[in-house]
Parts: structure tokens; C-alpha cells; sequence
């Protein structure tokens, strides 16, 4: 299928800075660039740590408002994009789904046993998983980093490189770490609206 832009919706995108995000038939936001797994946890580890990368789960759902700004407005910004394609594979995740999920602990759940077993109710939700699979535990007791909703670009993309620096193993809060980036941004004029 072709699909041809009106020279008022090509303007209005430009003037927005919003581009549509594709949705898929399970209704979520879809990136070309989302890996598409078994949905084992372990292994997925182990196939993010082979190709240099971390895994990142993002729990979505049909009809989730936040959900589509976070494709539309972060996940179409190249900045934010290039990092998280060039450090992460990102699997999504339904949080209502029936797709079968493997937990770290070996135990076979639904996408949506998933999520309650792991105490995840916001969408979005990224969970970033730590570099290697720990025997057993559960992904929500293995995570290193949680991101419970919607952000704006700044925060969005700090998270991401806080985890990919490693930053929950220090001493450095999130917090400190993102208030001195946010600081540099404002210094250099580069500051968004976050």
C-alpha cells in the first residue's frame, strides 16, 4: 500500500516535529527496529549481550495516549533513536497479550501474567535487564533501571544512557546524573522543553 502525504499533512508534520508511528494488528506502536523474540527472557539476554547491546522490555497497550506520543515524539527523534538501536535491543511487550513469555525463573506466563507477576501497571514501561541472565530470579527482582511512563526527550534519553554507562552501579543517582546533563543542555542553549 502506498501512502501518498497531503501537502497540508506534510506541513503539519514539519511544523510538529510528529511523525505517525505505524500500528501493528495486536493495536501497539510499532518500530521497524524493535527485535521480535520467543520472548525468553534468559535468552534474550544472552542475544542483546552477543550483539554489544542490553535488553530493554517495553510494556505498551491498544489505545495507550502515552504510548503513542513516546513513537511519535521520541522514538522518531534520530537522537534518541540512533542511541537506543546503537546500545539496546528492545523487545515490546502487550501488557494484556496472550503472547507466552519465559521469566528468568523459568517459569511459562502470558505477556499479561507477565506484567502482574512483575508488578508492572503503567504503559509505558521500560524494563532494563542487566547484561548477563541471573539464576533464578524474576525479570522485575533482575531489572536494573525501571521507567514507569512517559517523559520528555531528555529524561527518555538519559535513562538510556545511564544504563548503558552503568550508572546503577555507582553512586550516582539517575536523578544527579540527569540534573547535570539537563544543566550542560541549558548552558550550551541546546535545552528543549522536557
Amino acid at each position: 500500500m502506498i501512502k501518498v502525504l497531503t501537502p497540508f499533512l506534510l506541513l503539519t508534520l514539519l511544523a510538529t516535529g510528529t511523525v505517525a508511528a505505524e500500528v501493528g494488528e495486536d493495536g501497539l506502536h510499532k518500530q521497524d527496529w524493535f527485535t521480535i523474540s520467543f520472548r525468553d527472557i534468559a535468552e534474550d539476554i544472552e542475544t542483546a549481550a552477543a550483539e554489544g547491546k542490553r535488553l530493554a522490555i517495553i510494556f505498551e497497550q491498544r489505545g495507550c495516549i502515552y504510548c503513542k506520543a513516546m513513537h511519535e515524539k521520541l522514538l522518531s527523534d534520530p537522537e534518541v533513536s540512533d542511541f537506543i538501536k546503537d546500545h539496546f535491543m528492545v523487545v515490546q511487550y502487550n501488557m494484556f497479550g496472550d503472547e507466552e513469555v519465559i521469566d528468568l525463573d523459568g517459569e511459562t506466563l502470558t505477556e499479561k501474567s507477565a506484567a502482574r507477576k512483575w508488578g508492572y501497571v503503567f504503559t509505558p514501561t521500560i524494563v532494563f535487564l542487566p547484561e548477563s541472565a541471573p539464576e533464578g530470579k524474576t525479570v522485575n527482582e533482575a531489572a536494573v533501571a525501571t521507567m514507569p511512563g512517559a517523559f520528555g526527550k531528555w529524561t527518555f534519553l538519559n535513562m538510556f544512557r545511564w544504563v548503558s554507562e552503568k550508572g546503577y552501579a555507582g553512586d550516582e543517582h539517575f536523578q544527579k546524573y540527569h540534573a547535570i546533563i539537563i544543566n550542560d543542555l541549558r548552558e550550551s542553549g541546546r535545552l528543549e522543553t522536557e
